[in-house]
């Protein structure tokens, strides 16, 4: 436990001390909301919900914002890697798991933080049917989301060399992840063909279980949800620990 909570501490440090990536982090979803969701409110319908697109897309950027801070932990190894202290913490005699689960823990707690940081913001901006229930909810999708995603980056970035080149490739499994999830569009409205293939989309379970706390609405059951992303996460932090004692130093 101790080492777990060393590595943890040291990711929260590091995410305290980068004020500019905190505020940097929040631009494209703050564009999503104000451009986007504000921009549609008076053109697109949602059912259940009316002219209140603002108020749908909310929890898809919260999940956009989860991931893409979940994903940042893998180049966070990679550095590590390159710069010579992963090798210091791998040579120790501590397992090789704790020092992953410190790391997935410390990136899952700061993509939390960050998905804070929108959903305080969207307060303001047409988040108001919420109660405390249903922020518990919420935040309790967020934190295994953050836990599934950190795992995943980290699996990923246990398998390469390059922080560039991971970058690349985060932005080529987070984009697709993201818009076949239902965060910007209702999953009944796509085509039978689409349908179908967001339901293998784990961060579409996401999406609708933040809705289903944020708004009351969800079009998937929200114990399925619940189920199926916890699965998830435990089958990422498996792959994680795997590929992480794996990895060549």
């Amino acid at each position: 436990m101790n080492v777990i909570y060393t590595i943890w501490l040291r990711t929260m440090k590091r995410y305290i001390r980068l004020k500019s990536r905190i505020i940097g982090s929040v631009g494209m979803p703050l564009f999503f909301l104000l451009f986007l969701g504000l921009g549609l409110d008076s053109v697109v319908t949602i059912p259940g919900l009316g002219q209140n697109y603002t108020l749908f897309i909310i929890p898809g950027i919260v999940c956009f914002m989860v991931v893409y801070t979940s994903f940042q932990s893998g180049i966070q190894i990679l550095w590590d890697k390159q710069f010579g202290f992963l090798k210091e913490m791998l040579v120790a005699p501590v397992s090789r798991f704790d020092i992953m689960f410190g790391q997935t823990l410390g990136g899952a707690t700061t993509a939390f933080l960050q998905g804070i940081i929108i959903m305080v913001i969207s307060l303001f901006i047409g988040l108001h049917r919420v109660n405390v229930i249903g922020f518990l909810i919420a935040f309790g999708f967020m934190v295994l989301i953050g836990i599934a995603f950190t795992a995943f980056g980290i699996a990923i970035a246990s398998r390469m060399e390059d922080p560039t080149g991971y970058q690349f490739i985060m932005s080529f499994v987070v984009l697709p992840i993201f818009g076949l999830s239902g965060a910007l569009f209702p999953i009944s409205s796509l085509p039978a063909w689409i349908a179908p293939i967001t339901l293998y989309d784990p961060l579409t379970y996401g999406v609708e279980g933040i809705r289903y706390g944020l708004t009351g609405i969800s079009q998937i059951n929200p114990i399925l949800c619940l189920a199926v992303l916890g699965f998830f996460a435990i089958v990422m932090t498996i792959l994680g620990a795997f590929l992480f004692r794996r990895m060549n130093y």
